[in-house]
This record gives C-alpha cells, sequence and structure tokens, in this order.
C-alpha cells in the first residue's frame, strides 16, 4: 500500500531513516548516538535515504 499523504510519509521517513547505522557489526542506533550500542564501536554511518522503487 504505498502511501501518498505528504505529512504521512514525512513521519515514515523521519521513523525509518533517520538512524545511525554501525560499520562493524550492522546495529542500528540512534541519530545521536557516538557509539555502537552492541560492539561500542565508533564506526557509525548515517542510514542511506532512499526509499526502495519497484522495477516492473
Amino acid at each position: 500500500m504505498p502511501l501518498t499523504d505528504p505529512e504521512k510519509l514525512q513521519i515514515v521517513q523521519k521513523r525509518v531513516f533517520i538512524k545511525k547505522v554501525c560499520r562493524e557489526c550492522g546495529a542500528l542506533n540512534s541519530v545521536r548516538a557516538t557509539k555502537c550500542r552492541k560492539c561500542h564501536s565508533k564506526n557509525l554511518r548515517l542510514k542511506k535515504k532512499e526509499l526502495p522503487t519497484k522495477k516492473g
């Protein structure tokens, strides 16, 4: 079910995409995190902010 309401789409994007990913173990972390919650590594990156598109 695709979202067409821009307000709801913005809420979903905030919840899904605004996170940090650990490059060591792949765990999702808070945006404010400086160390991984799982392996305590400082090697974090922001999650990619692209919605998947259907190939057809």
